[in-house]
């Protein structure tokens, strides 16, 4: 991964994001989808919590928590 793609994790609270792309292996990956995260999905980030894991955040009209080994997974714009 490049110093310039922003993941999930980088997110800040009260921000909010469009899904680019989905990195890791098959069943990462179809989890992540399975939860409502695919290409083109925006999304904005609620909460996290004190030692940053998990980040709560809106997609789809309902809240999501999300591990940050997950959330490095999600590149966003």
């Amino acid at each position: 991964m490049s110093e310039q793609e922003k993941t999930l994790r980088d997110v800040p609270v009260g921000g909010s994001a469009v899904v680019r792309k989905l990195t890791g292996d098959g069943a990462v990956k179809r989890r992540i989808m399975d939860m409502g995260l695919t290409k083109g999905t925006q999304l904005q980030v609620h909460k996290v919590a004190p030692l940053g894991d998990p980040i709560e955040i809106t997609v789809r009209g309902f809240e999501l928590s999300l591990r940050k080994d997950e959330a490095e997974h999600v590149l966003v714009n």
